[in-house]
């Protein structure tokens, strides 16, 4: 049984169809992408599958359990956690405050000292800024504590909503690699990126979205040869 199965999804933002019949699954301890221009319905998806929006048909089942009925907060309880497009830090609050926040959700004290252990050997910048105010970190930095934030709630599966947006490409490599350890510690990852080259380097699997429907499945190594894929998102003729 798949983590996580979307099954011919179709979701809307009022009268306007947003996800025309998206079907994807995501296997325990895979990093899938899903890829595909501005509009495509990317963020749409993570936002159905965590609840932010909810499909006019289809379901999203999560480890056997449907989410149709469960509310956002109660979908983080499960173990889903999203990391949003734009980071969405809290900027008046210190790092620690925002890391605390991503937890605020458990009530298992001992486990929740590890899991920030854990996230201050990942990020070692956020360590050093423990005490200083989240507005005033980096681009670089506000997406490492984004992931920690998320982290905290100790997903089972993690969202990743273009964590390569605005940063530049030592930051990328660095937020991808960490991405590769997050994984190796057992968190499943569905990564939504623009940036195709570097998220079908670190992928198992990956999905083409084209104007809200799935065009293409395939492995990740198999996508890096595809010639629609080639010259459309890596830009390779």
């Amino acid at each position: 049984m798949p983590l996580l199965e979307v099954r011919d999804v179709h979701t809307y933002y009022g009268n306007i169809q947003a996800l025309k019949g998206v079907s994807l699954t995501v296997e325990k301890g895979e990093i899938v992408t899903l890829i595909g221009g501005n509009g495509a319905g990317k963020t749409t998806t993570l936002r159905t599958i965590c609840g932010l929006l909810k499909p006019r048909s289809g379901s999203v089942v999560l480890d056997g359990k449907d989410l149709a009925r469960t509310k956002a907060h109660e979908i983080v309880n499960l173990g889903v956690a999203m990391v949003p497009e734009g980071r969405g830090v809290f900027s008046r609050l210190t790092v620690a405050e925002n890391l605390d926040l991503g937890a605020y959700t458990r009530s298992d004290r001992g486990a929740i000292r590890q899991d920030l252990e854990m996230v201050l050997r990942l990020f070692p910048r956020l360590k050093e800024r423990f005490r200083q105010i989240a507005g005033t970190l980096s681009g670089g930095e506000q997406q490492m504590l984004a992931t920690g934030r998320a982290l905290m709630a100790h997903p089972r599966l993690l969202l990743m909503d273009e964590p390569s947006m605005g940063l530049a490409p030592i930051l990328v490599e660095s937020i991808f690699d960490t991405l590769r350890e997050v994984n190796r510690e057992g968190t499943t990852i569905l990564l939504v990126e623009q940036n195709a080259h570097m998220a079908l380097q670190i992928a198992n699997r990956g999905y083409v979205l084209q104007t809200g429907q799935i065009a293409l499945a395939k492995s990740a190594e198999e996508l890096q040869h595809d010639p629609m894929v080639r010259k459309v998102y890596l830009g390779i003729d």
